[in-house]
């Protein structure tokens, strides 16, 4: 196998079972592919990489095994872990890939992103996706007490979730026309990314009159979802987290 996508597993201590699952995945799943990209949410949430507890500490310490066993990690932010820093990726055994990002899949270039950015019937969340996500406010933030900042990151939660509750299912998802352009403009015709919890495979057309195709992961609740690359075709796969 060549290669694996997950996103959106929102790991926390409060959900061990998500935890566990990702555990027994990378032991049994993973060492069959050559490298694991992780394309954020990877967390539920990262306040800085001084805040980590036992739990980050097995997690990173799982992934940096499996690095050195010979495979590659490339994580990805999304929207909840976008301050994970050079502490973390080290421990991990982890290399940065931005957002968005072209990799090779099976001999073709393949277009990666986390999938918040193409949810643009959403003004407001991208709005605060450009100041938030600044590096000069990442560095001031981190400049913050820790206290502060679990303080700031449980607003932020909460704040989310009562928007979520507010928003139509179409806002919170993709714009297609989003997704379209941006293909073009990378000039690919495959696209990966996770963030909507829609997992699915859509077929489309580009501007350009070439079929494409989107590949949507899926979050880790009652499945653990990821797609494989190998024998020069990829598929959405899932599993039931018990």
């Amino acid at each position: 196998m060549q290669a694996l996508m997950i996103s959106d597993l929102h790991l926390t201590p409060s959900r061990p079972g998500i935890a566990r699952a990702f555990l027994s995945f990378l032991a049994h799943t993973a060492p069959e592919a050559q490298q694991l990209y992780i394309l954020g949410d990877f967390f539920e949430y990262w306040v800085g990489d001084d805040a980590m507890e036992p739990f980050h500490e097995d997690i990173a310490s799982a992934l940096k095994n499996y690095r050195e066993a010979g495979h590659d990690i490339y994580f990805m932010p999304g929207n909840r872990d976008f301050a994970l820093g050079r502490t973390f990726l080290k421990k991990a055994g982890m290399t940065w890939l931005n957002d968005p990002s072209l990799v090779t899949l099976n001999g073709e270039t393949v277009l990666l992103m986390h999938g918040d950015s193409l949810c643009t019937g959403d003004p407001h969340y991208l709005r605060y996706r450009r100041i938030i996500r600044n590096p000069l406010v990442i560095n001031i933030l981190r400049m913050t007490p820790l206290g502060y900042r679990k303080n700031l990151g449980r607003k932020i939660r909460e704040n989310s979730q009562r928007a979520k509750q507010t928003k139509s299912p179409a806002i919170m998802d993709v714009t297609p026309g989003e997704v379209v352009k941006v293909m073009g403009k990378h000039q690919v015709v495959t696209m990966i990314h996770g963030h909507t919890h829609r997992p699915a495979i859509h077929d489309l057309t580009l501007t350009n009159g070439q079929g494409a195709k989107r590949y949507v992961l899926g979050d880790w609740e009652e499945k653990g979802w990821f797609i494989r690359a190998d024998n020069n075709r990829l598929t959405l796969e899932s599993f039931d987290i018990v």
